[in-house]
């Protein structure tokens, strides 16, 4: 790992509370070869000991230690502040890159000068394939006429791996802070094709993604509660009003059909303990939802 005022690649990474894994992606960083780059790892006040890991075994990694866990965005605009290379790689510590991944994410962000921000291939620890593209946005069949005439055909990228071009993301502000845990990808991408900017993949460039390490504290109904409230944002900041409330009634409409058939099914269930789970979330979308401000 390279520090340098000419770096081809500077790479962002938020911690928290993720020591163990932050260690096998670091230690998976440093065996990148052909590319000058820096890492910056902005921890935010983990209680683990991840400091310690980086300072006596990273010695070249710029650490940020926030004294407060400020949240995935704001982490993420501190650390581009010292940023010096063009290209920014945003990834999760719940990541290996494979070999390669760095000369690959480089030479598709040349050889494509219309993409502004690109994500790679994703997988799981067993090699399948995960979810890292999406075509269209949360509530977009309610919101076709503010998310016209935009470029390229890739709505947003998993926020787990994915390079943008730095004077970009600086000059869009960065990331929306007012987004603390999810949701932040599909407003910056959203953002950085509304400026005229199309979304990429890279196929070439892989990534291992262990995925949700630092929520692995917090109940399932948290986690839940943080989502929706990132997607109302999202639904705020981006849509009409009228398109909020087309929105707003699906979810209520969906959520009532599936308390119905849950309650419904509930006895005749092998496995109570996920229905459970699945009646709850739906209860926290109904009650999200139907909230006067929804």
């Amino acid at each position: 790992m390279q520090t340098s005022l000419l770096c081809d690649l500077s790479v962002i990474i938020v911690n928290y509370n993720t020591a163990d894994l932050l260690v096998r992606c670091l230690n998976s960083i440093a065996s990148q070869t052909g590319i000058n780059f820096e890492v910056i790892v902005a921890d935010n006040a983990s209680r683990d000991n991840s400091l310690d890991v980086i300072r006596n075994n990273f010695p070249r990694v710029i650490l940020i230690a926030n004294q407060h866990n400020l949240g995935f965005a704001r982490a993420n605009n501190t650390a581009l502040k010292a940023c010096k290379a063009n290209y920014v790689y945003f990834l999760n510590p719940d990541t290996e890159v494979m070999e390669g991944v760095f000369r690959n994410m480089i030479d598709f962000m040349d050889l494509h000068p219309e993409v502004g921000l690109a994500g790679t291939r994703i997988v799981s620890p067993d090699g399948s394939l995960q979810s890292s593209i999406e075509k269209y946005y949360p509530g977009e069949r309610h919101a076709k006429q503010e998310l016209k005439d935009l470029k390229g055909t890739i709505a947003w990228v998993m926020g787990a791996s994915m390079i943008a071009r730095r004077g970009i993301v600086e000059d869009l502000g960065g990331f929306d802070e007012s987004f603390f845990l999810y949701g932040e990808e599909q407003d910056l991408c959203l953002r950085i094709r509304k400026a005229g900017w199309a979304i990429g993949y890279i196929n070439e460039a892989a990534v291992v993604h262990w995925g949700g390490q630092s929520e692995r504290e917090n109940l399932p109904a948290v986690v839940w509660k943080k989502k929706f409230e990132a997607e109302l944002l999202f639904y705020r900041k981006h849509y009409s009003k009228r398109a909020i409330r087309g929105i707003r009634r699906a979810n209520l409409l969906k959520a009532l059909w599936r308390i119905l058939t849950l309650k419904l099914t509930l006895p005749f269930c092998s496995d109570k303990d996920a229905s459970l789970k699945k009646l709850e979330k739906y209860r926290l979308l109904l009650k999200i939802f139907r909230a006067r401000n929804a």
